[in-house]
């Protein structure tokens, strides 16, 4: 320990766990930890009954750590009460040639993903442990049945799923199981307690920023602020013979400082004199790139979709209206900044990380290494936070590595606040310029999206952008649910110097602010109820008119509202779920918004577990909410002007609007979806808040966020 303070609870698990050589993630682990039976690679059942279920994905908030083994258990059949999740290790499913599958966390599709094999495991786990049952018993498999952690076979005999879990991990495993139907579920679609959240409540887990290892140093960085610049100089000589401080190293956009403690670092890091080679994008700026954008929409890359002949139907319309929308690059601000521990010896590499993939982590510090793989071990801890930021690319696994490798010893490297603001990957800014034609009775007769957006990968993975952006942009832009006849979506893609990424919603925040708004303002000039308008151009969209029926339901479309409070509404479909949100809000005096209920409806298909489904949805209305109302990333001189939350605020608490959630039953309208649940309620919010705000003051708001326009009421150039 690095004080002699005592031992409070939550250090002495941290201690204990780091000396163990492994995290223990709020869990009390059975002593008879090793006497555990593998059934198969998703399930370990111990003597005492426990059975340990093994999750892939990681648990940063969402659920995955209850809902992934609510599939597996489901069809087990064991005793809830004494399951027990614990993280796959990504070493061991490198040598299990990927036994496991894919460790991404992303996408909203933790669920979607990885219900099919887990309940299968399950299913073919419990077929196990019958047939070592019958086998014991001398009597057929098919007079046996699985229920609540024990096999009941004929004359009334039994055995705990412990008892016999030796010998059902020597039965072979059999090729095909029949899966319950969803009617049968006794377990997937309850609302179950999060496993995890007793836990967090006492400070148990451990995330990333807690990790302490014996002999730890502590790493400070600083980043080219400039994007794609590199260090030139670091003048050390202030520090020399300055006690506690162990080293500076030198990275290639890089400078970091390490010491005893972390504090220390981070005060002799900015006491630094430090030079940067900027190159030419010091002359970028928000307004450089914003132009290149609109330059970019005179001149389309290609045609996402096309039906009819949207020239024609603009030309033959009774009315047209055009407008622009545009929003701004945006920064994931994980309440946890990025951070790393690692530790460099010869012939292995262990890393403590908050990762939302922990294959990705553990490629990032091999290569980062100049090891083999198989010589990474790879300790997930919980993560405060990750919406994107901690997966496809982890820049502070590399950097941790490098840093330790250098330092010699184990070494924590955090970010900064200013640092983990600055130095996103950020969620692309775009514009987008609609046009829209109505017939004499205010229905659309056709539909043009032009839309000029960033590359997703593009600082990352130059040589293969092209076509992964264009056919995301394509296929989220193809998502088209109303009926019009004549209907185009071209785009361009454009790149600059600032790094962008995947952040939660990714383009569906982008391409719902646009469509939604847009949908409200032909509502409007066509002199029509904006639930009423979509209502009719969704006569072929059982699923989303579902869904768009419940938000005002339970809204009460229509009735009365408290003076001064409008509502404004917004449909859209994600990750293969349909959301459908119906916000109430003010603006006061002053032009500012005020959020006081959100009704959020989602069809996300079939529900594990409706708890995580409500808890997703409150999740991501604050983060929608908070973009909505505050963010915004701007650059001048080629960097990024924001630094930490004064000039990049969070939501507050007495800003929180009334949420309720309705969670639609699978029907058959849903057909067999396991849609997402983390990001499909991002998307409506700021549209449908912006409807509100319409509603309330005659203006339109086009361009995000929020705190950039005076709200107050007035009738807005249309």
């Amino acid at each position: 320990m690095a004080s002699a303070d005592p031992l409070s609870r939550r250090s002495f698990l941290i201690s204990a766990a780091a000396l163990g050589g492994g995290l223990v993630l709020g869990f009390c682990l059975p002593a008879d930890a090793a006497a555990a039976s593998e059934i198969n690679a998703w399930i370990d059942i111990r003597p005492d009954d426990t059975v340990i279920i093994r999750v892939a994905r990681s648990e940063m908030g969402q659920g995955v750590f209850t809902a992934l083994p609510m599939l597996v258990a489901e069809e087990l059949e064991c005793d809830w009460r004494k399951v027990v999740p614990e993280y796959v290790s990504a070493a061991e499913n490198l040598q299990r040639r990927r036994a496991w599958g894919d460790m991404s966390t992303n996408a909203s599709r933790s669920i979607s993903a990885s219900q099919l094999g887990l309940r299968q495991a399950g299913a073919i786990a419990r077929e196990m442990l019958i047939t070592a049952a019958a086998a014991r018993w001398g009597v057929a498999a098919s007079e046996c049945r699985a229920e609540s952690g024990v096999i009941h076979g004929p004359n009334a005999r039994r055995t705990t799923f412990g008892g016999i879990a030796e010998a059902a991990a020597a039965v072979r495993p059999p090729r095909q199981v029949k899966l319950k139907a969803p009617k049968d579920w006794r377990l997937i679609g309850t609302p179950q307690r999060r496993r995890e959240i007793a836990d967090k409540i006492t400070g148990a887990p451990i995330y990333g920023i807690d990790v302490r290892l014996p002999n730890m140093l502590y790493a400070a960085i600083r980043q080219c602020p400039v994007f794609r610049g590199r260090l030139r100089s670091a003048d050390e000589s202030r520090l020399a013979g300055v006690q506690g401080i162990r080293r500076v190293v030198r990275l290639a956009e890089a400078v970091a400082v390490v010491a005893d403690n972390w504090w220390q670092a981070e005060q002799s890091l900015a006491a630094m004199p430090v030079t940067w080679d900027v190159g030419r994008n010091a002359d970028v700026s928000s307004s450089t790139i914003e132009a290149a954008l609109r330059a970019a929409l005179a001149t389309p890359d290609g045609i996402g979709r096309s039906v009819g002949d949207a020239a024609s139907g603009l030309a033959a319309a009774a009315r047209r209206i055009d407008a622009e929308y545009a929003v701004p690059f945006l920064a994931h601000a994980t309440m946890e900044p990025q951070n790393c521990t690692a530790h460099v010896t010869a012939g292995r590499v262990e890393i403590w990380a908050p990762t939302q993939d922990a294959e990705t982590a553990l490629a990032t510090a091999a290569d980062a290494a100049g090891v083999e793989r198989s010589q990474v071990v790879v300790h997930r801890t919980m993560l405060g936070g990750g919406f994107g930021r901690r997966g496809a690319v982890q820049d502070f696994v590399r950097q941790a590595v490098l840093i330790a490798k250098e330092a010699g010893a184990p070494v924590k490297l955090l970010w900064s606040r200013a640092e983990d603001i600055g130095r996103s990957f950020y969620r692309p800014t775009a514009l987008a310029r609609l046009s829209a034609g109505l017939d004499a009775d205010g229905m659309p007769t056709a539909l043009h999206v032009r839309v000029a957006g960033m590359s997703l990968l593009a600082a990352v993975v130059p040589e293969m952008h092209a076509a992964i952006d264009r056919n995301f942009l394509q296929n989220l832009l193809e998502d088209m649910p109303y009926a019009i006849p004549n209907y185009l979506v071209d785009y361009a893609t454009r790149a600059t110097h600032v790094p962008v990424g995947i952040l939660r919603s990714i383009y569906y925040s982008q391409n719902a602010f646009f469509k939604e708004c847009f949908i409200d303002e032909m509502a409007h000039a066509g002199e029509q109820d904006p639930y009423v308008f979509r209502r009719a151009l969704l006569v072929s969209q059982p699923r989303h008119l579902a869904v768009l029926d419940a938000a005002a339901k339970q809204a009460r479309w229509g009735s009365p509202l408290p003076s001064g409070i409008f509502r404004g509404l917004a449909l859209n479909a994600a990750c293969d779920s349909i959301c459908a949100q119906v916000v109430e809000a003010s603006v006061n005096e002053v032009g500012a918004a005020r959020v006081h209920r959100v009704v959020s409806a989602i069809d996300c298909g079939h529900v594990v577990n409706p708890r995580t489904v409500e808890q997703q949805t409150q999740g991501s209305i604050v983060f929608a909410l908070t973009a909505a109302l505050y963010g915004e990333i701007t650059i001048a001189d080629g960097c990024v002007q924001q630094g930490n939350f004064d000039d990049y605020p969070m939501l507050r608490m007495s800003e929180m609007p009334h949420i309720e959630t309705v969670i639609l039953p699978c029907s058959d309208t849903s057909g067999n979806a396991w849609g997402g649940v983390g990001e499909p309620a991002v998307a409506p919010l700021a549209p449908a808040l912006c409807n509100a705000i319409f509603a309330a003051t005659g203006r339109r708001v086009r361009s995000l966020p929020l705190k950039n326009h005076d709200l107050r009421a007035q009738q807005a150039a249309q």
